[in-house]
């Protein structure tokens, strides 16, 4: 009875603390803490606006929204989730959540960029754009020495792979989750089997290092009132960034490291898979939160290096290319591969650029070839 009633509890705090994590991140996602302040809803808009009548309206109206559903969702699927004994429930409250907060933003960012029109926003504004050319003649350079610690992982997990190969079974057991909880199969062990996830390790790796290396080199958002500064805080943004990338690259080979020992071993511990999979990712959560409270979007919380006269020039109103409220960048004319982001941190891809399209296609049909591949043997 004990153990039944312990197992409820487990689920309903698993759900409830999935949901209340997400809701978090919802009712926080308007804030300057998680999008540029410029942009508030997608839109862009001049600095003097940034905390208009509307803006804050339209703020105060998502968030009011989002913490009733949140409420509502929270409690009906941390039961319902205790109640079958499974995270279903938390991952269909998430969707929901998830649509509505879609559904609320959309609203925001139509309202914002109709008072915009109607008030005629960047009527009188000097509008301008800055570029600092020394973004490309003297770019800010691949942190190599941060990715230490995630080629040493890798090193230690292929010679931990190699010792314990030769002793291995004829099959190994592999972890995977169903509707009804973590299920093992078992798969003839050979070095693809044995070491897979030594080899996902790899590939994360020089994945996040692509990623790192076209960021540095990715188009700037810089302030026009202040450019000289702005550069500079954005040089340093790009440094805390990079390394902070090639940091979770570490924590996710770590975390990979534990589950092919696992797996090598035969352990099958719940509390052990736990431990080493949630270690890893709790740290990962620490990087990304120190990035968001300490750094903040495109470098806004980096203190600026020295003080800089103000050209009166306001960012140019360029709401035309962003499509879906404020989340898709489409301009066949920019040559720019990834901009900033204007919702979240980050960057995104230029969908007009050509080579996004080809790129796009061609992950795409190997993506469809080997599923064709695998069906048909």
């Amino acid at each position: 009875m004990n153990g039944q009633v312990n197992t409820l509890l487990v689920y309903a705090a698993l759900n409830f603390g999935m949901l209340v994590a997400l809701s978090a991140v919802l009712y926080a996602a308007p804030s300057p803490l998680l999008n540029p302040a410029a942009v508030p809803f997608g839109v862009r808009v001049p600095p003097d606006k940034v905390r208009a009548a509307v803006v804050e309206e339209q703020r105060h109206h998502y968030r009011g929204a989002i913490l009733v559903a949140a409420a509502i969702v929270t409690v009906l699927a941390s039961a319902l989730g205790a109640a079958l004994g499974t995270l279903t429930a938390g991952a269909a409250g998430s969707l929901l959540l998830c649509a509505l907060a879609a559904a609320l933003w959309v609203r925001a960012h139509r309202g914002i960029a109709r008072a915009k029109a109607d008030g005629g926003w960047y009527e009188h504004a000097r509008q301008g754009t800055v570029m600092d050319t020394s973004l490309r003649t003297d770019p800010v350079r691949f942190p190599w020495y941060w990715t230490v610690p995630a080629l040493v992982v890798i090193a230690v997990s292929t010679a931990a792979g190699v010792i314990v190969y030769p002793g291995l079974p004829d099959h190994i057991s592999m972890p995977r989750r169903s509707a009804g909880g973590t299920v093992y199969e078992s798969y003839p062990t050979t070095v693809w089997t044995a070491f897979g996830l030594v080899l996902c390790q790899v590939l994360l790796t020089l994945v996040v290092a692509a990623v790192v290396a076209g960021l540095l080199r990715a188009r700037a958002d810089l302030d026009v009132a202040r450019p000289a500064a702005g550069a500079a805080r954005y040089r340093r943004y790009l440094v805390f960034t990079a390394r902070s990338m090639m940091g979770i690259a570490a924590l996710l080979n770590l975390m990979l490291l534990g589950l092919s020992a696992l797996m090598w071993s035969d352990t099958r511990s719940t509390p052990m898979t736990w431990a080493v999979t949630g270690v890893p990712l709790v740290a990962v959560l620490a990087v990304v939160a120190c990035l968001t409270l300490r750094v903040g979007p495109a470098g806004s919380r980096l203190r600026a290096p020295a003080a800089e006269e103000d050209t009166g020039l306001v960012p140019r109103d360029d709401d035309r290319f962003w499509r879906g409220a404020g989340t898709v960048y489409v301009n066949a004319e920019d040559p720019a591969v990834l901009v900033p982001k204007r919702v979240g941190i980050g960057w995104t891809v230029n969908l007009g650029n050509p080579r996004v399209l080809v790129a796009t296609a061609s992950l795409l049909a190997v993506a469809v070839g080997a599923a064709v591949v695998r069906a048909v043997l």
